[in-house]
């Protein structure tokens, strides 16, 4: 019995050690480059930060990106792209920690980034548009973070968590939400402070981030006052709702009704 919860705080140790290898993975190292996006470093108070900026017509929408944890922007280029192609601006954060971007990955440091970028809008692309945050998968944390802290116009939620550290217990078998050392990026807490009209996409297949948990911070949002709209992507996973039908409509119509 001794041995065995030994053995179990052991593997806790080593689990908290290793997680921020798990929830940052980021193995390309290739710099973003798309044609008609340009590099630009923001300053923040951990050095420069690299962001990539498509600028729109005046008054256009302002979309800030965030994305997954591949931490490449390179993999999310075809959404970029589309938000380009529809007219709005866009800026796309880099992650300290990838696709060439140098630091070291955490909660902190990228919700930090996450309220630079915001702040430094006007110097990248202007902000006499509205302005939505839009998030995929990890990015969903920063998007919320922002929306919570700052005065977006609306916000956009792909395949968001209600709590990663709920993800990590699931894979763990360990009880990674009140575990010392955790970057648990608890999204529910930044989703009861937002009052911007959001819309939550989520597949209904997805295994990595399971629906319940986009049903949870829509019915969150709801709860603080935010117009929220949920959109099942019916079999849809997690890596594949680019390409699934009612994804890129809803956005659409989303962006547009905020723009009217």
């Amino acid at each position: 019995m001794i041995f065995g919860v030994l053995a179990y705080v052991a593997y806790g140790v080593a689990a908290v050690s290793v997680h921020t290898r798990l929830v940052y993975p980021f193995h390309s190292q290739v710099e973003f480059s798309e044609y008609g996006f340009d590099p630009q470093d923001v300053s923040t108070d951990a050095g420069p930060l690299r962001v990539y900026k498509h600028v729109g017509a005046a008054g256009a929408p302002v979309v800030i990106y965030f994305m997954g944890n591949v931490g490449a922007l390179r993999a999310f280029a075809p959404m970029l792209r589309h938000h380009a192609e529809a007219g709005r601006s866009v800026v796309a954060m880099g992650y300290r920690g990838g696709g060439g971007v140098p630091g070291t990955p955490s909660e902190d440091r990228l919700k930090a980034d996450a309220l630079a970028v915001f702040d430094a809008l006007p110097e990248l692309v202007g902000k006499d548009g509205p302005v939505i945050v839009h998030g995929y998968s990890l990015g969903t944390g920063l998007a919320l973070h922002a929306a919570a802290e700052r005065p977006v116009d609306g916000m956009i939620l792909a395949a968001p968590y209600a709590r990663l550290c709920e993800l990590m217990s699931a894979r763990s078998f360990l009880p990674a939400c009140v575990m010392p050392g955790v970057q648990k990026w608890q999204s529910l807490d930044d989703a009861r402070r937002v009052m911007a009209p959001s819309l939550v996409i989520h597949g209904t297949e997805d295994s990595l981030i399971p629906f319940s948990h986009g049903e949870r911070v829509a019915a969150a949002l709801d709860e603080a006052g935010s117009e929220t709209t949920l959109v099942p992507i019916e079999l849809g996973g997690h890596d594949d709702l680019f390409g699934k039908p009612g994804y890129l409509s809803s956005i659409d119509a989303f962006i547009d009704g905020i723009a009217r």
